[in-house]
């Protein structure tokens, strides 16, 4: 186990009793004590703290019978009394300093939805899911945006990033420098790329090297909680050990991670599938074996793409039409990419004596077919009894019989 000294063990002490009071909805509870009802009601109103959507001026003025401007006033007014309230530190240091600590980790900028997901993980666990954790983002948002704008800045206008937060005094640049050649490579690259593999290209640019004291901070905090969604897990040891790049990689706006774990352009098909056919070939890319077409249909819908329903049938008539997709068994399709041909179990055969050059025993003609096809051996055998086909040699073994070619 590694020895630490006393001073390092007095800053985990106190970042573990900062990560303790990281409840946002109990902060702005005691925040809001300070405020009158009218005033409270605005606030949470205007920021969504009650409900997801955030209301209007001109709704919240009909609800309390007052002018879209005088919300205005009364959402102004109640900030500022917020920010100047004596013991308001009391309540904000603890925040203060786990964002900070974040984002110095993360090279001094994140993704505003990544940030808010990661205090949520560390103030109420991975386990937080749906309306918890929603209510709680938007908390996070509101504290951070409006009640500690001197140490944070946001990012809403950048070519190159998402809306994000950075450190007040955060130079970019390094950072946009490092985005634009990471674009460029995997352009070249012109194939989708795990997360381990992303940040080890990027540790060979110009940029990430020149820079690489600013994208190497030291840090302690730990975010393997945020790096799991359901269909994929990160390296967790790999990405704490990097957290300036997966921020980038999380901040960029032509980056993208598909449904899977895979990262490239956010323009690609295999990245953002913008038909049928390109969610049934995700599917079973990422199954990596065959499946029946109500399967793959079914599994569409888990993942849920974009929110849109897939019928059985619709997916039947693509994998039958779609060239890279091959019938290997009863329903049951597989990707040509994997090796399969199309053709029924005898075409299957005649492939596999015309590569083989030499005639076979029944044995190998069966394990090699079964590489191909999803079928019982009763089928292979019924096949092989084909003699218009195939002959049988004096040993028993099974050839082409003469004359015949493959059609594939």
């Amino acid at each position: 186990m590694e020895n630490k000294s006393i001073l390092d063990q007095i800053i985990d002490n106190h970042q573990a009793e900062e990560v303790a009071r990281l409840d946002a909805v109990e902060i702005i509870n005691n925040l809001f004590n300070e405020l009158d009802p009218r005033e409270r009601d605005v606030l949470a109103r205007r920021f969504g703290l009650r409900h997801e959507r955030r209301e209007t001026l001109e709704e919240i003025g009909k609800i309390h019978s007052l002018t879209r401007e005088r919300i205005r006033q009364i959402e102004t007014l109640s900030i500022k009394r917020l920010k100047q309230r004596e013991n308001s530190d009391n309540y904000l240091s603890g925040l203060r300093n786990v964002v900070i600590h974040l984002l110095e980790e993360h090279g001094g900028l994140m993704e505003k939805e990544y940030l808010f997901k990661n205090l949520v993980n560390l103030s109420l666990g991975a386990g937080a899911k749906g309306e918890n954790e929603a209510k709680h983002k938007r908390h996070f948002s509101f504290l951070i945006s409006r009640l500690l704008p001197d140490e944070f800045e946001e990012v809403n206008d950048s070519e190159l990033f998402k809306e994000s937060f950075k450190l007040k005094f955060q130079s970019l640049e390094h950072l946009e420098v490092l985005t634009l050649e990471l674009l460029e490579k995997i352009r070249q690259a012109k194939r989708v790329l795990i997360t381990g593999d992303l940040i080890a290209l990027s540790k060979e640019l110009d940029a990430y090297k020149i820079n690489q004291a600013k994208f190497s901070q030291a840090g302690n905090l730990d975010i393997s909680g945020v790096l799991t969604n359901g269909l994929f897990s990160e390296r967790a040891e790999v990405v704490n050990q990097n957290k300036a790049i997966y921020s980038i990689l999380q901040a960029a706006k032509k980056i993208e991670q598909n449904k899977f774990g895979y990262w490239g352009l956010d323009d690609w098909r295999e990245i953002r599938p913008k038909t049928i056919n390109d969610k049934i070939y995700l599917v079973l890319k990422h199954s990596g074996k065959p499946l029946h077409f109500a399967g793959i249909a079914d599994r569409i819908n888990q993942v849920s793409f974009d929110g849109k329903i897939a019928n059985a049938a619709t997916v039947h008539n693509e994998l039958i039409l779609d060239g890279k997709y091959i019938l290997v068994g009863r329903g049951l399709y597989g990707l040509r990419e994997w090796g399969y041909q199309k053709g029924t179990v005898s075409d299957v055969i005649e492939q596999i004596l015309t590569e083989a050059g030499r005639p076979l025993s029944r044995e190998e003609i069966i394990n090699k077919v079964l590489g191909q096809r999803l079928v019982k051996k009763a089928t292979i055998n019924l096949a092989l009894m084909n003699r218009e086909k195939f002959s049988i040699t004096t040993d028993g073994h099974y050839n082409l019989k003469a004359g015949q070619t493959v059609v594939l």
